[in-house]
């Protein structure tokens, strides 16, 4: 199959870009061919994010989204924000001291997936075509080894590599310019960067693991509109992060915490630190007598402005969190997401006008620069090496003094050259924490959460958890980190396991996998490569 453009992703980013390029085209009378290649079953399902949404990139996208019914249906009408110092206490910080950054007057509590299948729908009204279900498996190159598109995942194919009855082959989709939009360490991104040296002049890219759970509270607590969040515990100081509770629509509230992947302790569960989370009083008061309903995970790429790869490439982009363009101060990415895919379609659409093909579109740079996402992310350059390098307090005192007094115009950049795995303690240098059994009222247990995510991958396929060195995990990771895996995974995928007959054993629950990348980036070993499963297999996540 052969089109004008090809976009990996229908996120915010790629569904972005979908749509500025075909307004441009109605409004110069072109016709173009769009493609946009989505891996989760259907739109939206594997989108997952707090979501407090900026609207100014849709408003320049659609000015008209109100009319069009897009689901901003809760606005902020309150924003506070705790350090939460125990289980029982918190401070309630006053506005004056939190940088303006992390305001949210103006802005949307919604639901990122509900919110790109309504963007899905206004792509499809102006021509172009999405497919779901389809995984960008492999890359294509000429000649010149420009980009020229990608081969879609075999469908059918046995755990052994036979074929099954039901095989179906991948195919050719090329096109003149491919974008990559698969989110947070996509893994054509990955390989796209590597080949192109994309991010040899930038700092080392840094990470977070974000979990969040949908709850369905009492209507006498439900505060349509409010916004919390929360730095302190669970999280101890020597590890950064936060968490967070937004009040929705239809009693329903998000909570959620993230951690940076910078920890050192390899006996961190991100997964537990949710379910004592949940047990802080701010967040108990509001979470009593409700229903979960449900729960997810996802890498989310932090590293800002000094980690941003070059987004251009010979036959294509790459856009949004594949590249990096959360600004991590505002806590916010999906309005840069979509600008940064929004700025790829203006370039995009002059190449193709003027009949240039598989170019690198080294104007693209530029563009952006020139964008108000540009001056977010560096305005906001040294919000995350000053939370990594000086700790919560005086991270956020710096922060302060740098958003709020200097408008973050400090005639400084602080750098953060340490990649997050290298960050690990071995065990025997680290404390072990002991986390309490869930209750099945406020905490629950590791599969019970994930069959609530509606994750489901098809029976008897290749492992697309993929080590490079088989015995590591038990000959390396094992003596030396307790082999981390079994806890910084939020899904049970990985266990070490042991029977009399086999000894111990490194097992892999590929079926369980949440698709959230956590592995790919914090392994010590650096020995665990996401590649993608079959089409349309992971998570399903309703209103996430």
């Amino acid at each position: 199959m052969e089109f004008d453009l090809l976009i990996i992703g229908a996120g915010p980013a790629g569904l972005s870009t979908a749509y500025q390029f075909m307004k441009l085209a109605k409004e110069q009378n072109k016709e173009y061919s769009v493609c946009v290649v989505e891996k989760a079953a259907e739109v939206g399902g594997h989108i997952l994010s707090g979501a407090v949404l900026d609207a100014r990139a849709l408003s320049e996208l659609i000015p008209n989204w109100q009319a069009l019914d897009a689901p901003l249906n809760v606005p902020v009408i309150q924003d506070d924000v705790y350090l939460f110092q125990t289980e029982q206490t918190a401070r309630k910080l006053p506005n004056s001291l939190i940088p303006k950054t992390m305001h949210n007057d103006g802005k949307y509590v919604i639901s990122l997936g509900n919110f790109c299948r309504w963007l899905a729908s206004q792509v499809e009204d102006m021509g172009a075509d999405i497919f779901p279900g389809f995984t960008a498996s492999e890359l294509l190159f000429d000649e010149n080894d420009a980009v020229v598109g990608v081969i879609t995942g075999d469908m059918g194919v046995a755990a052994d590599g036979s074929e099954k009855d039901t095989f179906m082959p991948g195919m050719e989709i090329r096109a003149k310019y491919t974008v990559f939009a698969e989110g947070c360490r996509g893994h054509l991104g990955k390989q796209v960067m590597a080949k192109f040296g994309l991010a040899n002049d930038a700092d080392p890219q840094h990470y977070a693991i974000g979990l969040k759970e949908l709850w369905e509270i009492d209507p006498a607590l439900h505060q349509p509109g409010l916004v919390i969040h929360g730095a302190g515990w669970p999280l101890d100081n020597e590890t950064s992060g936060g968490s967070f509770l937004y009040h929705g629509e239809n009693n329903q509230v998000a909570l959620g915490i993230i951690i940076d992947l910078s920890y050192s302790n390899p006996y961190l569960s991100p997964f537990d630190e949710l379910q004592r989370l949940k047990h802080q009083a701010v967040f108990k008061k509001y979470l009593e007598g409700g229903k979960r309903l449900s729960y997810g995970a996802r890498a989310i790429t932090k590293g800002g402005l000094n980690a941003l790869p070059k987004m251009h490439f010979p036959g294509g982009l790459i856009v949004g969190c594949d590249a990096g363009t959360l600004n991590f101060a505002k806590i916010k990415g999906t309005h840069t997401a979509m600008k940064s895919g929004m700025v790829a379609a203006e370039v995009l659409f002059s190449a193709l006008a003027e009949e240039r093909h598989h170019q690198d579109l080294e104007e693209f740079a530029l563009a952006f620069k020139h964008s108000w996402a540009y001056e977010e992310l560096y305005r906001s350059r040294n919000f995350g090496p000053a939370m990594h390098k000086f700790g919560t307090f005086w991270g956020g005192a710096f922060n302060f003094v740098d958003q709020n007094l200097c408008q973050g115009q400090l005639p400084l950049t602080l750098r953060d050259l340490t990649e997050d795995y290298t960050r690990l303690q071995p065990a025997s240098k680290s404390k072990k924490i002991e986390y309490p059994k869930p209750d099945g009222v406020l905490s629950f247990d590791k599969l019970s959460s994930v069959f609530i995510s509606n994750t489901n991958h098809e029976d008897n396929q290749p492992c697309h958890l993929v080590l490079k060195e088989p015995d590591i995990p038990l000959s390396g990771n094992l003596p030396l980190y307790d082999e981390p895996a079994q806890r910084y995974c939020p899904a049970g995928v990985y266990e070490v396991v042991e029977s009399p007959q086999q000894g111990k054993e490194f097992k892999i629950n590929s079926q369980n996998c949440l698709h959230c990348k956590t592995c790919d980036i914090k392994d010590p070993a650096q020995n665990i490569t996401w590649v993608t499963p079959e089409g349309g297999g992971g998570p399903n996540y309703p209103n996430m």
